[in-house]
């Protein structure tokens, strides 16, 4: 008899499963998407063509685009928010 046609070999075999994407994966890859759509302060300055200090000041002012303060103390601003900001300062300046 051989390894696999034992009876007791048979019942202690894991069983196999097939892999099973957890719920909420698709969320999950949604949200993996929209933290790549998500700017430095250096990118958004590198864009605006400002220094880290004027985009600071503007913060401070109250007067720069929407921010997000992640938990180590590190500043995003989406991408979406920061076109909105420029729309809003078009518009003010039409």
């Amino acid at each position: 008899m051989g390894l696999g046609d034992s009876a007791e070999h048979t019942a202690e075999a894991a069983p196999m499963h097939r892999f099973t994407r957890p719920e909420g994966t698709r969320q999950m890859a949604a949200t993996v998407t929209r933290l790549h759509a998500m700017l430095t302060v250096a990118e958004v300055c590198t864009e605006l063509q400002i220094s880290r200090s004027t985009f600071y000041d503007w913060r401070q002012k109250g007067r720069a685009p929407r921010c997000i303060t992640l938990p180590n103390g590190s500043l995003r601003v989406r991408i979406d928010d920061l076109e909105s900001w420029l729309n809003e300062r078009g518009e003010a300046a039409a």
